[in-house]
This record gives structure tokens, sequence and C-alpha cells, in this order.
């Protein structure tokens, strides 16, 4: 069977399914995508970091600190994370679900802690320092993903897959890396975990309802991450026009622009309905 026949099958397969809007279709669907992603990504042959993703357009030394706009415009995370966590341990001001306020912490703690790892790596590029970069990210991205499923999909469900989630996204780091050492890089359990769920949320969104208001600063966060991803991937086109900013240094700025609508939607939120 031609392979564009096989991708016009799944794509007619997907709009109809999409139309039925009910969780019975987001299930069937959702289960078919990790599949087929799953299965795609291991089988492919080892993924090695590429030595040019450390070589970033932007490498002024400012205030005697390298890779300066680099490593400062990583600030910002730091203060979103500690307002997210103030507002949970403090004021309070976050609508949340209580018996899985573990996941909210690990969130905003993830986020907090994505300036110094990020930081560290800018300062000193390398696969080493990328370690302690990954590791945040990938432990507020994980979190993130069990509070969606148990907002919009169940309750049961993202708190039996929490910790799994995040026990797993850490492993895919330090793998990578074992294998770097070893000089047979792999990322692709890192690709799993960084790509799956930016696939499987916005399906999420789409067949499940949410048990909270507010739920388009999911959408403006993809969008955040969407448009993080190609600022990333036009770093040095970026520099060559604005010549003040790269767009890695404005990647970190959107991004925080998107969780801090996260953060102000937590805080705003109304809740709909207690089952999910």
């Amino acid at each position: 069977m031609p392979h564009e026949f096989v991708y016009a099958l799944s794509l007619c397969y997907l709009i109809y399914i999409m139309n039925l809007k009910n969780k019975k279709s987001g299930y069937i669907t959702i289960t078919l995508v990790s599949i087929s992603v799953i299965a795609g990504v291991l089988m492919l042959d080892p993924i090695a970091q590429d030595p040019e993703y450390h070589q970033f357009i932007d490498r002024r030394n400012i205030f005697s600190i390298p890779n300066f706009w680099n490593v400062i415009s990583n600030l910002p995370f730091l203060l979103v994370g500690v307002m997210g966590l103030y507002r949970i341990f403090y004021s309070h001001k976050i609508r949340l679900i209580a018996s899985i306020k573990a996941a909210y912490i690990m969130f905003f703690l993830g986020v907090s802690l994505v300036t110094f790892g990020s930081a560290y790596y800018h300062l000193w590029p390398g696969n080493m320092s990328l370690v302690w970069d990954r590791l945040p990210m990938t432990i507020a991205f994980m979190a993130l993903f069990s509070i969606i499923i148990c907002e919009f999909v169940s309750l049961n469900l993202g708190k039996v897959l929490l910790w799994p989630l995040i026990i797993f996204g850490v492993f895919s780091v330090f793998y990578w890396y074992s294998t770097e050492v070893k000089g047979e890089g792999d990322l692709r359990f890192y690709v799993l975990v960084q790509f799956l769920p930016v696939l499987l949320i916005p399906l999420i969104l789409l067949f499940f309802n949410s048990i909270f208001t507010e739920t388009k600063a999911y959408w403006f966060l993809l969008c955040a991450y969407a448009l993080a991803k190609i600022l990333e991937y036009f770093d040095e086109v970026v520099y060559n026009v604005l010549f003040l900013f790269s767009g890695h240094s404005l990647k970190h700025v959107v991004v925080v622009l998107g969780v801090s609508f996260l953060l102000k939607a937590y805080s705003n939120r109304q809740t709909i309905h207690s089952d999910t």
C-alpha cells in the first residue's frame, strides 16, 4: 500500500473522528497516535546530539559574562516559577485540583530551576552542561502533561502517571548523556519525552472538556512553545535582523510569557464540574 494512501487515509480518519467530539473518540485517537509515534521513534537508528547545537550565534561577553543574553534571558523563569510556588503555598490564589497539588508544585519548581540549569549551560555550552539544562525542563513538561490529563481526561489516570512520567523524563536525559559519553549518542527517549506530549496535548484539548474555565491558556502556551522552537531554529537569522537579541535568547522570553499567561489563567479560572 503506497505511503501517500496510508497518510491520506489516516488524515481522513482523524478528521472524521474529531467530528465525533466524544471521549471514546479521544481515547482511540490518542492511543493510535501514541503507539504510532513510539513505534516510529524506536524503529529509528540512535540519534546522537549534533555538536553544532552548542554553537549559538550570540557569544558576546558583557560584564564578564560569556554568552550574556542567552544566560541573562533565563532569569524570568525564576520569577514566574517562584510566583507560581508562592501562590500555591502562601497566597492560595491558584485554583487547582487539591489531590494533585504535587503536580502543580513540580511544574513551577521545574520552571524555577530552568533559570539555573539553562544559565549554567549557556555559560559553558556542551553535552555535560546540557544535562542540567534539560532536566528541569523535562520535570516541568512531564508535570504539566500530568496536570492536563487530570484536568481533561481522568483524574485517576493523571495521578497514576505523574511520577512515572517525571521519572521516565529524568531517565531519558541521563540515558542520552550516558550514551554520548560512550560515543553512541541516543536521543530517542528524550525525543519521545519532548515531542509526544506536544502531539497529544492538542488532541486532549480538542476531544475532552476541562473541569475548569480559561482553557485557552494551554493553547497559548502551546503556541508560545511552537514560536520558541522557530526562534531557536532561526537563531542566526533573528540576530542578523535585530542584532541586540538572538533567536535563542528570545526563545526564553517567549516561553516565559506562555507560562505567565498560564499562571494568570490558573488564578482567574473557575470550576465547571468536578468529574473527570
